[in-house]
């Protein structure tokens, strides 16, 4: 677990755990920050959030990669049945099924209807109020759909480090 290459892989596993779950663990702040501006200005921000979500996503997959690399290169230190590994591998598994089983259509469905609010343009002058188009209803959804994902994610985040950290089952 000293050569090189076990400590290039451990580099390359923490940094990609950093950006990519770094990228993504406040996407909750950028949602609200969305909602706050709406128009054309709260369409941008959850634009440039998608767009840095999917950065971030490519990041994510080599997570577990690197993780696996690190235990075929341990010298039989590190084992696939040591509970914190096959746990962790489970728990990203489960997170990865929540984030395309999930966010990744509400947040396409947020940003249509987005942009379908953004192309009609404000109400007539004059027009009687009807209240707010079913755009809105269907953001308002989305956002508690995606507010419960991401706490879901952000908690299973924590308890994947957490067994990093603790290692149940490391000798």
């Amino acid at each position: 677990m000293n050569s090189g290459l076990y400590k290039l892989l451990l580099l390359c596993h923490l940094l990609t755990v950093i950006v990519g779950f770094g990228s993504v663990v406040l996407n909750g702040v950028y949602g609200a920050e969305s909602k706050n501006r709406q128009g054309p200005t709260g369409l941008a921000v959850l634009q440039a959030n998608k767009r840095v979500s999917l950065l971030a996503e490519k990041l994510i997959y080599l997570v577990p990669v690197f993780g696996i690399l690190l235990v075929l290169d341990s010298d039989k230190a590190l084992k696939f049945s040591q509970t914190w590994i096959w746990l962790s591998l489970v728990l990203y598994v489960v997170g990865i099924g929540v984030s395309h089983g999930v966010m990744i259509p509400a947040v396409n469905k947020m940003e249509a209807a987005a942009e379908e609010l953004n192309a009609m343009g404000p109400p007539p002058q004059g027009a009687s109020p009807s209240g707010p188009p079913p755009q809105v209803a269907v953001m308002e959804e989305l956002g508690k759909r995606l507010a419960a994902g991401g706490m879901f994610l952000n908690l299973l985040l924590v308890v994947i480090v957490a067994l990093m950290v603790w290692k149940p089952g490391f000798p």
